[in-house]
């Protein structure tokens, strides 16, 4: 995705962890209703090793994950991973990231996932039918919000908005 904003701007922005995973702190269809408390450590999530936790409760089951940041370089690119085994519903462990490059006009954002299904029983049949959905559903959000603050280059600028997500 093309965005009106040079790389160290988008890079800050979207290194507060709580912005970028606000999308999981409001119940919605894609979450089944549910909603995600995130906890950082005293880094904020904003420095290699830092800690990311979230809670949550859905349909009566509980939810939890510990994420650490496993790449940090500003302002080009941050990447972090779920530590042990998460307690999800439809996708299991994850890598999950952003990377910005210089483009006309401002800079190219791309939002990635790479996860596994979950282990065993109805989360695995789940994840096998939604988990796709649901992966591009988050990595959508996280650029959608950002281009909902910075918006996208003049059409003078060359280049075309380009969404991305990778998952295996």
């Amino acid at each position: 995705m093309l965005l009106a904003v040079d790389p160290a701007r988008l890079f800050a922005h979207l290194d507060d962890h709580r912005r970028l995973s606000s999308h999981m702190e409001k119940p919605s269809l894609m979450t089944a209703g549910a909603s995600m408390r995130i906890e950082t450590d005293d880094r904020h999530g904003q420095a290699l090793g830092s800690v990311i936790r979230m809670t949550g409760r859905v349909l009566g089951m509980r939810l939890s994950l510990e994420e650490v940041v496993t790449a940090y370089e500003p302002p080009r690119h941050k990447a972090w991973e779920t530590v042990g085994e998460p307690r999800l519903l439809v996708i299991g462990g994850y890598r999950m990231g952003f990377e910005i490059d210089q483009a006309p006009g401002g800079s190219r954002l791309v939002v990635f996932i790479d996860y596994r299904l979950p282990a065993k029983g109805l989360s695995l049949l789940l994840g096998r039918v939604l988990g796709g959905a649901y992966a591009a559903w988050c990595t959508r959000r996280m650029a959608e919000d950002a281009r909902a603050v910075f918006g996208v280059p003049s059409p003078t600028s060359k280049g075309r908005p380009l969404d991305e997500h990778r998952q295996d």
